[in-house]
């Protein structure tokens, strides 16, 4: 007993030592706070090892080394755009950009994030016409790709997607590969046999350092890029996995949204790949060359920004493009997530905006692939169903899509999920995109996904099952460490 006792005690101080750290050296915001000491005092022992797997800030830790990247010229660009747009002196080639001039500055001022506007979307929406167009764009490749998924799976698609890569780095292209540890955890290293064998470079973002233990797991990239010849780049929702081509049985048709953008946009792709891969790699550093950053000739007439975050930035940088965005809503906010657990400060926005009279429409798969995600997602459809937003369930497989489209002028396609897990915890990467025809585009996608959608009405919410509401109690009150 007098040995039960010590332990419990050592148990017991641990637990005060740690929720010390939370409140007065971690800095968390309430909401989480209040989440990780309920873990703590509850279950002692777990919750001690929870947080060191879960709990771990790395606001202060610099993961990305910018300093070859400086060589592009980056910080000239950044100062001379940053001076133009404080002093109102910006020529915008579209006016309709002019319009969120404060969101670009924004994204400027606190990501780095460059507006260009000379560049040509193509957006796809299913999954075969996307991979087509890619192994197409892999075939005509003549330098290198750069290619990075969240998920990557060695199934049909992803052995379809080896071969092409394999066969161009035996045509002697430099080919690199850097996939999510916790994301591909089931991905074989053996599966790039024959593409390192080629010549091909393959790296892996947060590996475990020891069998079996990851302390990093919680810290997922979950960046979805690839870059070929430095002209053309892909950034969206699809990862690379069969059930991406809408062949799981379990989630059927696969609904998602993937950009593939041409024009000095592309730079901005490339820069955050070569940063990704140094921070990952201990062997293929890549250094600045002239040849990953050619010259490009105008594509298009869209202006674009790049914005990245992650649990090392000191700003929830495409939250808060999120917000602006809204904020500056005239009339309509449509989003798709296949996730939505939005923090209190986005939920405020969007309430505000669905009292004040306008359109506000969210889109959200009729099934989970995450229960505590899912139910989670529901405790929140139902506050702002009662501000008067529109909520719409998508019924025709599994909608994925990350996407937001404002007044039908200003969009943001990209990785980020409307959680907190993508605001605060995973790498994430979104496009803005200043182009009403853009824009009008995303609005029309959206609409004519309501087509397969069944409107949940807030009397349909009041009459949801007893066992539903205890659901989503549990869930929302785990959601901020979901």
């Amino acid at each position: 007993m007098d040995v039960y006792s010590i332990l419990i005690s050592l148990l017991f101080i641990l637990n005060i030592f740690f929720a010390v750290i939370i409140i007065f050296l971690e800095q968390k915001d309430a909401t989480s706070t209040w989440a990780w000491l309920m873990v703590l005092f509850f279950i002692p022992f777990l919750g001690f090892i929870l947080y060191l797997i879960f709990g771990q800030n790395m606001s202060r830790k610099r993961l990305f080394d910018w300093e070859d990247i400086k060589k592009i010229g980056i910080e000239d660009l950044i100062a001379e755009q940053t001076n133009t747009l404080r002093e109102q002196r910006f020529h915008f080639s579209d006016p309709d950009a002019r319009d969120y001039r404060d969101l670009i500055y924004m994204h400027l001022v606190n990501n780095d994030a460059l507006l260009t506007e000379d560049n040509k979307v193509d957006m796809f929406t299913d999954g075969k016409e996307k991979f087509d167009q890619l192994l197409q764009d892999i075939e005509n490749a003549e330098d290198h790709i750069h290619l990075q998924y969240y998920i990557f799976r060695h199934d049909q698609l992803g052995s379809r997607l080896l071969d092409a890569l394999t066969k161009k780095a035996q045509e002697g292209l430099k080919v690199r590969v850097l996939y999510d540890e916790m994301g591909s955890r089931k991905l074989s290293k053996h599966a790039f046999h024959y593409l390192k064998k080629a010549g091909g470079e393959v790296e892996i973002f947060f590996p475990k350092r020891i069998p079996f233990i990851n302390l990093r797991l919680n810290y997922r990239n979950h960046r979805k890029l690839v870059i070929i010849d430095g002209n053309v780049g892909y950034l969206g929702g699809f990862n690379v996995g069969d059930e991406y081509l809408g062949l799981n049985p379990r989630f059927g048709y696969w609904r998602d949204t993937h950009l593939r953008m041409s024009g000095q946009v592309v730079k901005a792709l490339q820069t955050r790949f070569i940063l990704d891969w140094n921070q990952a790699s201990h062997h293929h550093y890549i250094h600045y060359e002239e040849r990953l950053f050619p010259a490009l000739q105008p594509a298009g007439d869209m202006a674009a920004q790049i914005v990245s975050s992650g649990p090392d930035s000191e700003w929830e940088q495409i939250k808060n493009g999120y917000i602006k965005m809204i904020m500056a809503a005239k009339d309509s906010i449509y989003i798709q997530t296949p996730y939505f657990i939005p923090d209190q400060s986005l939920m405020d926005i969007l309430r505000i905006a669905a009292l004040s009279g306008k359109d506000v429409r969210i889109m959200i798969p009729d099934k989970p692939d995450h229960p505590f995600v899912y139910w989670a997602t529901y405790s929140h459809i139902g506050e702002l169903l009662k501000a008067g937003a529109k909520v719409f369930i998508y019924e025709n497989g599994f909608i994925h899509a990350k996407t937001i489209v404002v007044d039908g002028k200003v969009g943001s396609v990209g990785t980020a999920n409307i959680d907190v897990r993508s605001f605060r915890l995973n790498f994430e990467i979104n496009a803005f995109l200043y182009h009403r025809p853009t824009a009008e585009r995303m609005a029309l996608i959206f609409q004519e996904d309501m087509k397969y959608c069944k409107e949940l009405t807030l009397q349909d919410y009041k009459e949801r099952s007893l066992w539903i509401r205890f659901k989503e109690s549990i869930s929302h009150l785990l959601s901020p460490i979901l």
